[in-house]
């Protein structure tokens, strides 16, 4: 991305009130660059390899961050620019401070959009008897935190450590992780400023070279602190991410993302507004922070395939459900529900379109076809827990099309491959969610999370017009 485009980006962060209504509007910029890679076919396959790693790797842990779309904000009374990936799979806020290492980082598809390590000599840091502290290192006890900041026992006994710093804490991804400390500052966005934002300073990491905006439902989140230092703009926060392709260099508009509530003014009506349909979140005492719904069945034109018991619930151990990720790129199901989906694709598709065996060794997906001229390709609808909230998805979101010139004696041909991943036998998933709706199958949605209602709502949108609108109704 060049300076211009950052520079534009940045001038056209609005803040935009309404009587009953406030909001703000935010561009998330999406990051990944056909540039990168030598083909399609290399790009796709990073892509998907990307997103089992994220799935599959200790389940247990907030789910590995990055994957596309990056949001910028200030730091600081100098201003600090910062740029994270927006996650609503984990609930911390971090960024590399100088000095930084990151270990295990060379050849890492982000590296390239790092931002410079943040210096935070005037950030003022946490002490151990903060609740943020005790909640960055997993509630533990004030006195815990004294003792592991290594403060005299007298000072524990008395609770006077309060000129004690908090200790380092370590936070782990699906497939990476960092050493940090916490510190509160001035976070600026727009003309919002938010004081005693609290973030945690990596000047150590694993396979983490750019720094995370966790949308999770922690108390650390930058929705949770929201919630804290602006009610009106915490409890709710939306995003409608722009449909992007993996063979296109064009310039994209921002996708918008939205903290707060905004007024529709414009309902079932040539704007293209459509209603909401809602989806209860479901609450997992292992991993509060995710964003997890029930799933009853996917339909693959007129035949519904029921989802197995895992993902309509989670168990009080914390197994099961489908969580709703921003930086997951592709959806992952369990190994026999995705076979049956597939078998069942398979039925309409592969009966007059010839699979393309060699496209999926090459690109990581499953089923792929060498298209026909009139190439039929059935409807995919998720059919999600609580009444009427099924979202049908658009062709483009399930079913990805692209000319293949690999195989010279016969041209350019087209190919087209279903964009749903076998996430791994049930067996293998105990330990967390059952399923990730991936951030490819969210394009052209605006995804609301309703964090006063516990609900997760989806509505079809043209989102680079959204963008406009939002725009345009701040005057």
């Amino acid at each position: 991305m060049t300076s211009t485009m950052l520079l534009l980006i940045l001038f056209m962060i609005l803040c935009i009130s309404h009587p009953s209504f406030q909001m703000l509007l935010l561009p998330l910029t999406h990051t990944l660059s056909q540039a990168q890679f030598n083909t399609t076919h290399h790009l796709l396959k990073s892509t998907s390899a990307r997103s089992a790693a994220r799935f599959r790797r200790q389940l247990s842990l907030p789910l590995s961050p990055g994957s596309d779309y990056t949001l910028s904000f200030n730091l600081g009374p100098q201003g600090q620019p910062i740029t994270l990936y927006m996650d609503t799979g984990s609930d911390l806020v971090w960024f590399p401070c100088a000095p930084f290492k990151c270990i295990l980082c060379e050849g890492k598809p982000n590296e390239t959009n790092a931002s410079p390590p943040t210096n935070i000599t005037r950030s003022v840091a946490v002490s151990c008897k903060s609740p943020a502290c005790s909640a960055a290192h997993n509630l533990a006890s004030s006195s815990d935190l004294c003792a592991m900041a290594r403060c005299p026992l007298e000072s524990i006994e008395t609770s006077d450590c309060s000129n004690f710093k908090c200790p380092p804490f370590y936070y782990a991804y699906g497939d990476g992780s960092l050493i940090a400390r916490i510190y509160q500052d001035t976070l600026s966005i727009s003309s919002l400023s938010l004081t005693n934002f609290t973030f945690g300073c990596a000047h150590t990491a694993l396979a983490e070279p750019t720094g995370v905006a966790g949308f999770g439902r922690g108390l650390l989140s930058l929705p949770a602190q929201l919630a804290t230092l602006s009610p009106q703009l915490g409890n709710h926060f939306s995003y409608c991410l722009v449909s992007h392709s993996f063979d296109s260099e064009r310039v994209r508009k921002p996708s918008p993302l939205i903290l707060g509530r905004y007024k529709e003014k414009e309902k079932i009506s040539g704007s293209g507004m459509v209603e909401f349909v809602y989806t209860p979140m479901l609450e997992n005492p292992k991993h509060p922070y995710f964003y997890t719904v029930g799933l009853i069945g996917i339909s693959v034109g007129k035949r519904t395939i029921p989802a197995p018991e895992m993902l309509r619930r989670v168990n009080n151990k914390g197994d099961g459900g489908v969580v709703v990720d921003s930086g997951t790129t592709f959806t992952m199901l369990p190994a026999g529900f995705y076979s049956s989906v597939v078998d069942e694709f398979d039925h309409r598709v592969g009966r007059v379109n010839q699979r393309a065996r060699k496209i999926e060794e090459k690109t990581g997906l499953a089923p792929c076809y060498y298209l026909n001229a009139a190439a039929e390709v059935p409807a995919v609808t998720l059919r999600f827990a609580g009444g009427n909230s099924s979202v049908v998805l658009p062709r483009k979101n399930y079913f990805y099309e692209f000319l293949d010139g690999s195989d010279e004696t016969k041209g350019k041909r087209r190919v087209g491959c279903l964009m749903l991943m076998n996430g791994g036998n049930e067996a293998e998933l105990s330990g967390g969610p059952g399923a990730t709706l991936g951030n490819y199958q969210q394009q052209g949605f605006e995804v609301a999370y309703d964090l006063e209602e516990q609900r997760v709502g989806f509505a079809k949108r043209h989102c680079a017009s959204l963008w406009e609108r939002l725009n345009r109704d701040k005057n």
